[in-house]
């Protein structure tokens, strides 16, 4: 991470940086976007079993279009757009790969590898969104696309396997 993370006052000044910051996941010194990630998957194992698949669907379109304006606002205010405390854009993509991989353990860490992997590498077109669209939604849409790659090779292990 570039810059420290901020105090936890700020984490609790606004709801879009409480969010941003991953409920305070974000404030880790070590790592915060895996931290997020894991925030994540504990929440997903939490509270999935709570939702119905199309009402699950629904709170991802939610948590993905409020979220853009979460870390557009927070990175204003941090005056770093990807600011390393704000992982919600590591949250939400992580726990679409959750709802769409099998709930065994060992699936869920292929998940989770691999999603931090593409995360941290960049493969395009995510690189593209990291470097050229500085706003909320280039934010999340690098991490989609890191989703996305790692949904794809998911699904070729499942059909090697």
């Amino acid at each position: 991470m570039s810059t420290p993370p901020p105090p936890l006052r700020f984490l609790l000044a606004h709801p879009a940086y409480f969010f941003a910051l991953g409920c305070g996941s974000g404030l880790s010194r070590w790592m915060p976007g895996t931290a997020g990630t894991i925030f994540a998957w504990l929440t997903f194992v939490l509270f999935f079993p709570f939702f119905s698949p199309p009402l699950f669907l629904l709170f991802l379109a939610v948590a993905f279009v409020l979220g853009i304006y979460a870390i557009h606002k927070t990175g204003l205010a941090l005056g770093e757009p990807d600011h390393g405390s704000i992982v919600w854009d590591e949250i939400v993509p992580f726990w679409a790969v959750l709802f769409m991989t099998p709930e065994d353990f060992f699936w869920q860490l292929a998940a989770f590898l691999l999603f931090r992997f593409f995360d941290i590498v960049k493969l395009q077109p995510a690189r593209w969104f990291d470097e050229r669209m500085k706003n909320g939604f280039g934010v999340m849409f690098d991490d989609v696309v890191a989703a996305l790659y790692t949904l794809f090779v998911l699904m070729v292990i499942q059909w090697l396997v």
